[in-house]
């Protein structure tokens, strides 16, 4: 595909304008980041590997009516999207406390919280991506009550889908980071996920050993983080095992 102009480069993607209006297309890069992009390193095939496993997961909510931005892979490293309007909001849900729920609160890493947790993060680098309250979304009208309420539902779906997805491949899904954007269908507004749901923005422990298979990797400098994220795509069933044909992966069940 001849190469389109850049609309924006972050630190793990680069958006290009899309073959018709009202899409782009989304390129995986190498890149790795950490503690704000104060570390860094190019991780080859890792852009590869988080492409065809937000592809998976996106066509997967897509499937069981989790509206996404997502619309087709285009090869390795892009994909095609809707274009939306992105709130300017990091949603993250906690399943076990880890990272920075630990050290706010003191929870060793590793206890199941009582219940899902949802926290809101302002998207804002040159801030480190501060914690907000409801009361700060709605004073700053980055959303409204009904948009909250929208992104609460869409994500604890994910969060339900996600765990079992990741549970029937081994796999304790700890916490996972989404973004949300707003796409109109004539009048009707619609929130949807968007940007990736991948390794680079889930926890992801294997269940019975605990090791870590996501960014933890990389941050803590705990192994290779190409081998982390093709142990997950091959327990998705994205990518072979010893020469055996992929397999599709776990089944929704009605």
């Amino acid at each position: 595909m001849a190469r389109r102009r850049m609309v924006y480069e972050g630190k793990a993607k680069i958006l290009y304008e899309g073959p018709e209006p009202g899409t782009f297309i989304q390129y995986f890069k190498d890149d790795a980041t950490a503690f704000d992009a104060t570390k860094r390193d190019v991780i080859e095939g890792k852009g590869v590997l988080n492409n065809r496993i937000s592809e998976h997961i996106m066509g997967a909510l897509n499937t069981i009516g989790v509206p996404t931005h997502f619309i087709r892979r285009l090869n390795m490293r892009e994909q095609l999207i809707r274009q939306v309007e992105i709130i300017p909001l990091e949603i993250v849900v906690r399943n076990i406390a880890a990272g920075s729920l630990s050290k706010r609160l003191g929870i060793d890493e590793g206890e199941p919280l009582p219940r899902p947790i949802v926290e809101f993060f302002y998207k804002d680098d040159a801030l480190h991506d501060p914690m907000v309250t409801e009361e700060h979304i709605i004073a700053f009208n980055w959303a409204s009550h009904q948009d909250i309420d929208d992104i609460l539902a869409l994500a604890l779906r994910v969060n339900d889908f996600l765990t079992g997805l990741f549970l029937g491949v081994g796999i304790k899904l700890v916490d996972f980071k989404i973004e949300t954007g707003r796409i109109w269908e004539g009048d009707f507004q619609r929130i949807i996920v968007a940007d990736e749901i991948s390794p680079d923005s889930c926890r992801l422990w294997d269940a019975e050993t605990g090791r870590k298979l996501d960014k933890d990797v990389f941050r803590r400098d705990l192994g290779n983080l190409a081998d982390a994220y093709t142990e997950v795509a091959k327990r998705l069933g994205i990518m072979p095992q010893n020469g055996v044909k992929p397999r599709s992966g776990p089944k929704l069940v009605h």
